[in-house]
């Protein structure tokens, strides 16, 4: 029987995978959600996805989802749970072929403040306000161990949680920054863009990862997304 896991549903369409939404209101970041759906697709574990509209929530989500009423929550051994971290890592108890475990350990925290750096960023109005410089500090972390990763992968040539975990998030900061800050990241982090580049070429993320919403207007950010699961 295919494991059952709860997403969100594009905005303003709900039968597609959740969008990475640019609106003259909102972005919606939704990294979370693929991390699942990632660790599900490597480990080729079959499964029923449930699109779940946010701005409508149906009674029966929010019943197995109380009290937080947030996406991803997966059913796993008859039990709802919610949290892509903890999801992730049972699936990896559940599944342990093909590994996906950080080794060595230390590696877990590789990278892991970079979407609230780059949260952070995103939302400054300040451009002195050292949140850009925060998260090139966060890139030059990335790039020098990627330097010495000899691979392609946070753990060399294996793909890992890790990886799963930072793919969606660097994506949306790409997407993001780009259209609203005309930002990008610079071209002295080759082995970031490289890994970048090696992770959106996966056939898994190409499976799961949101599209980009073409939108001609221009307009503010809301953060009611950003560093929440969704």
């Amino acid at each position: 029987m295919p494991l059952e896991v709860c997403v969100k549903a594009a905005f303003g369409a709900p039968h597609v995978l959740g969008d990475c939404k640019l609106t003259y209101l909102c972005l919606y970041i939704t990294p979370f959600s693929q991390h699942v759906l990632l660790t599900l697709e490597e480990k080729n574990v079959p499964y029923k996805l449930h699109l779940i509209n946010l701005a409508a929530k149906p009674q029966w989500f929010l019943d197995i989802s109380h009290p937080e009423g947030k996406v991803p929550v997966a059913k796993i051994d008859e039990k709802w749970v919610s949290n892509a971290e903890i999801i992730a890592s049972i699936l990896e108890e559940k599944y342990p072929e093909p590994s996906l475990k950080s080794t060595p350990p230390q590696f877990a925290s590789v990278g892991s403040k970079i979407f609230d750096t780059f949260s952070t960023f995103l939302k400054s109005k300040d451009s002195n306000d050292g949140s850009e410089m925060a998260l090139l500090d966060e890139l030059v972390t990335l790039e020098n161990h990627l330097k010495t990763s000899n691979g392609p992968f946070i753990a060399g040539e294996r793909l890992t949680t890790v990886d799963l975990n930072l793919a969606p998030k660097l994506y949306h900061l790409e997407v993001a920054l780009g259209y609203f800050k005309r930002w990008y990241i610079p071209k002295t982090f080759p082995h970031v863009l490289n890994y970048m580049k090696v992770l959106f070429s996966l056939d898994s993320f190409k499976k799961t990862k949101a599209e980009k919403e073409k939108n001609k207007g221009r307009g503010k950010v809301c953060d009611r997304r950003l560093g929440s699961q969704g």
